[in-house]
């Protein structure tokens, strides 16, 4: 009999909705031409390669010769703060972001300063928001970036970026945000934000993986950072992805579609678990009680170390994380609950839940079934509890 399996690791990856796969399948072998030819069945997919960009443009109020197709979020963010960077030497060599960024921002913003920027990492309050009178007081008149999250990937913070962006359009500089988490979750208008600059990733809300976007208003300053072809309008070589393009488009368009209906009952859902998981004694939600993604659920439970629970829901078919998928195997704790003032030795006992579009109140109701049990189970076990919770 196969082991039940409550998948609530949305944060790290999504599955590709099957529409998205049925637009796929046929540019893999019927629709297979090189959007570069002249011949039909290549224009042809350069014609979906552009009916993509309309999509991915019209989810976030873009115009589609703003939208360049990239291998993913990654990818995005790197272009961003490299090619912003050295386009913009003229003006100066100082960026600005936050302690809490995904670590495609933070190692792009390093390697940076191996190579003569300046980065200023701006602090977060508890619940890991970050203030625009912070982002205003940290630009010089050598700044050429400013880059803050549009929500956190672990904790499921969403920033204030609309305030944020006014601060930073007003000085002149350049403004991007990572929003691989919050497309498809929230509604995004980069015009009212005055955002310059958006990175997405489509294995974040059932696309492909592989895939992704960075938007890049009309005007502003950045270099390449793949050479070697005309593609992308001469901006980012390589044959592009065309099954996955056309599966970005299909999936953002569905998604964002979607939202007003789908968050209400992810809220509800979400609500739910927290509630229920802070019965447990000596447990702490982690990010902002409300201006946090809908799907997110980030608890500390004290005296106990996260991976050993994660290895207990396993066995009971769970699907969790400790935080960022990409940094699951590191024994350090995360940057993200350190900057937020949590202690090294609380912050390794966090777990995060995120839910999605197959998720039901059966599944909430399950994992509300065992955590709780597991988290008792570990605490008879550790050194560490004192004797009333044992």
């Amino acid at each position: 009999m196969d082991k039940k399996i409550v998948y609530m690791d949305h944060a790290a990856t999504t599955y590709a909705a099957p529409e998205v796969v049925e637009a796929m399948l046929p540019y893999f072998s019927e629709k297979f031409g090189n959007p570069s030819s002249v011949y039909s069945i290549g224009q042809e997919n350069k014609a979906a390669i552009d009916e993509a960009r309309a999509k991915v443009a019209a989810a976030i109020n873009a115009d589609p010769n703003e939208i360049y197709f990239t291998a993913g979020g990654s990818e995005s963010d790197n272009w961003v703060f490299k090619g912003a960077a050295f386009a913009n030497t003229r003006k100066g060599k100082h960026i600005i972001t936050t302690a809490v960024e995904h670590h495609a921002v933070l190692h792009a913003a390093e390697w940076l300063q191996s190579q003569g920027f300046e980065v200023t990492y701006l602090p977060v309050d508890k619940y890991g928001m970050v203030s625009p009178a912070d982002v205003e007081k940290a630009i010089r008149p050598d700044t050429i970036l400013v880059s803050v999250m549009y929500a956190n990937n672990e904790v499921g913070t969403i920033q204030p970026i609309a305030e944020i962006g006014a601060v930073v359009r007003a000085h002149g500089i350049s403004f991007h945000t990572d929003a691989v988490q919050a497309v498809g979750h929230v509604p995004i208008d980069v015009k009212a934000a005055c955002i310059d600059m958006l990175s997405l990733s489509g294995h974040k809300f059932y696309g492909p993986k592989g895939v992704g976007a960075l938007y890049i208003r009309q005007g502003v300053r950045i270099q390449n950072l793949i050479h070697g072809g005309a593609q992308e309008s001469k901006h980012r070589a390589g044959t592009e992805n065309v099954p996955g393009i056309v599966g970005l488009g299909v999936a953002i368009e569905r998604t964002v579609r979607a939202i007003p209906q789908e968050s209400v009952r992810l809220i509800a859902m979400r609500d739910s678990l927290i509630a229920e998981l802070l019965r447990i004694p000596a447990s702490h939600l982690n990010g902002h009680p409300v201006k946090r993604l809908p799907n997110n659920v980030n608890i500390t439970f004290e005296y106990i170390e996260g991976e050993g629970i994660l290895l207990l829901l396993n066995t009971f078919g769970i699907c969790a994380s400790t935080g960022s998928a990409c940094n699951s195997v590191s024994l350090e704790p995360s940057h993200v609950l350190t900057a937020m003032g949590v202690s090294h030795e609380i912050s390794h006992g966090s777990v995060r839940l995120t839910i999605g579009e197959r998720t039901t109140d059966a599944d909430v109701a399950y994992v509300l079934e065992k955590l709780p049990a597991i988290v008792r189970r570990l605490r008879s076990m550790s050194p560490l509890t004192p004797q009333e919770l044992k």
